[in-house]
């Protein structure tokens, strides 16, 4: 039989009340005994525990028509300062919010770490992104960092359309700022901000579509990385035999005729252009051009060969895109269910980004916030 000291049990009583304060705020102490089963002389310790340590705020009373009003118990959101940052091939955007992920202001920098180290490029955005932050009890309590590439064990491992030289960066910006430092692929990153801030399902699939494509996997409310980070590389499954190389070494990979970049490169071939922007294509397509619409058609076409592959393999709740295609296109999530065949889609809901833009730089603030406060689950209704 398994035992605990008493000061173990504390612990976890502690984070179990903690947990039920953030999912289940304004709560009063006795609603948390009845939710807990813990006794409400229990229940008064942990959270003058909590108060004590600016983590838990009394917010006023409750309504009720009989007996004394009950004061209602919230997380002290305001306590402290969470910064999130994408890190994708063309920009970085930081994020800056609250303990709940509220508050939030976002500043976008051009990318120039191409060929350089961008440990001091990042160090500069950090510190100016401090600078603007007013004073709280906490402080910064964590940074977050979205890599579009593998990531294992807070480290990148590949990256196919940037390089990110720094061995140990996490670990370069935690010694610099004196804070936890976690390091995520994007994707993984965009399904939990999507959960804890959005959609309301325990199995869900993010399609994460920009330079490459990426698969955040959450199964059962939990994330599925695989032994090494690798798990979610959806973008690198062939589709076609011998086809067009990509940088991680094969040649037909899935996100070499269906991302972003993919549908751009064949849409200025087709224009006789060297670059040509989503903006330019997006407005091409809403005019009716030929070109544009064949190249959204082809991206429709693919998306539903990949989501037929993920439906078989996966059966989830929830099939979220998130796409610039899927923001400026509204109805093109409906076309790709359409042009699924399979019986199983009926199992199965496709919506587009409830997060878009952001859905990274959320589901890295859910990262930090759980870690700072040592909570296993976090969902905030929107």
């Amino acid at each position: 039989m398994i035992t605990g000291s008493k000061e173990l049990i504390r612990d976890i009583n502690s984070h179990l009340v903690l947990e039920s304060i953030v999912n289940n705020g304004p709560i009063s102490r006795a609603d948390l005994a009845k939710a807990l089963g813990l006794t409400k002389a229990t229940i008064s310790a942990i959270v003058q525990v909590l108060m004590d340590e600016h983590l838990v705020i009394e917010i006023g009373s409750a309504k009720t028509d009989k007996g004394r009003k009950p004061i209602l118990l919230d997380l002290n959101q305001s306590g402290g300062h969470v910064i999130s940052l994408d890190v994708s091939v063309d920009y970085i955007t930081v994020l800056t919010s609250d303990l709940k992920g509220t508050h939030c202001f976002v500043k976008q920098y051009k990318n120039s770490s191409h060929d350089l180290e961008i440990l001091p490029i990042l160090i500069s955005i950090i510190e100016k992104t401090i600078e603007g932050l007013t004073p709280t009890v906490h402080g910064v309590v964590g940074i977050s960092i979205g890599i579009h590439g593998v990531v294992h064990n807070n480290h990148v491992m590949f990256t196919p359309y940037y390089s990110i030289k720094e061995e140990n960066l996490s670990d370069s910006l935690s010694e610099h700022f004196h804070v936890p430092v976690y390091m995520d692929n994007e994707a993984n990153l965009s399904v939990l901000g999507e959960r804890t801030f959005y959609f309301d399902y325990p199995n869900i699939i993010n399609l994460s579509i920009h330079s490459g494509i990426g698969m955040g996997i959450l199964i059962d409310d939990q994330l599925y990385t695989g032994y090494n980070g690798y798990a979610g590389e959806f973008g690198h499954t062939i589709i076609v035999p011998d086809g067009r190389a990509c940088p991680c070494g094969n040649h037909g990979c899935f996100e070499q005729y269906a991302s972003e970049r993919a549908i751009l490169k064949d849409y200025a071939r087709r224009k006789a252009s060297t670059e040509v922007s989503i903006d330019a294509l997006i407005r091409s397509y809403q005019a009716q051009d030929s070109d544009a619409l064949e190249v959204i058609q082809q991206f429709v076409k693919y998306m539903a060969i990949g989501i037929n592959n993920i439906l078989n393999t996966f059966n989830p709740n929830l099939i979220v895109i998130n796409s610039a295609f899927t923001m400026y296109i509204p109805d093109i999530t409906k076309q790709i269910q359409e042009s699924l065949c399979n019986r199983m889609d009926k199992y199965c809901t496709i919506l587009p980004s409830g997060l878009q833009d952001t859905a990274i730089l959320l589901g890295g603030a859910c990262v930090v916030i759980k870690n700072f406060l040592g909570i296993d689950k976090m969902i905030l209704k929107p």
